[in-house]
């Protein structure tokens, strides 16, 4: 069981740009749940400072292809995001289909975070069930769309060092 680390919080003193921008690409599916994912996300991410941007994707599989269809469009614009965060939910059925997708949006997150010069930040929740989610959107388990916005303005300094 995992457990949530305070260091994992800590983002006093993270410097960031300016102009820093975080495109977070969310799905439609559990629309709800993924709300709060992208409301911890982005509120986070506002109260730094940072603009945020929000594109709906119809589900997970989905999610790569938004996040390099807009950096080619916006890779030599002045708002080009210095990061992106995938955000989504893919509960488990009956058929092998959550395997398949939880498999396609892992490796293109991979792929993107190998192939662009920007991080994508995975937000993307693999459950089994709606209790598992409501841990994990601010129970027991901490609000996993926080930690996407922490790991972003992490990610960013990084970046920028």
């Amino acid at each position: 069981m995992s457990q949530v680390s305070k260091n994992l919080y800590d983002i006093a003193g993270i410097q960031i740009p300016k102009d820093a921008c975080v495109v977070i690409v969310r799905t439609e599916w559990n629309a709800a749940s993924v709300g709060r994912l992208t409301d911890g996300c982005s509120q986070l991410l506002q109260a730094q400072g940072v603009l945020v941007k929000i594109i709906t994707v119809p589900g997970a599989f989905e999610i790569p292809f938004a996040i390099k269809n807009y950096w080619d469009k916006h890779k030599y614009k002045d708002d080009r995001p210095h990061a992106f965060a995938a955000i989504g939910i893919v509960l488990r059925g009956d058929t092998p289909h959550f395997d398949y997708v939880c498999r396609a949006v892992t490796d293109g997150v991979v792929q993107l975070n190998l192939s662009l010069p920007v991080p994508t930040i995975f937000g993307v929740l693999t459950v089994d069930t709606q209790e598992q989610v409501d841990e994990r959107t601010g129970g027991k388990h901490g609000h996993k769309g926080e930690e996407a916005a922490i790991t972003a303005l992490k990610m960013i300094q990084l970046q920028n060092r």
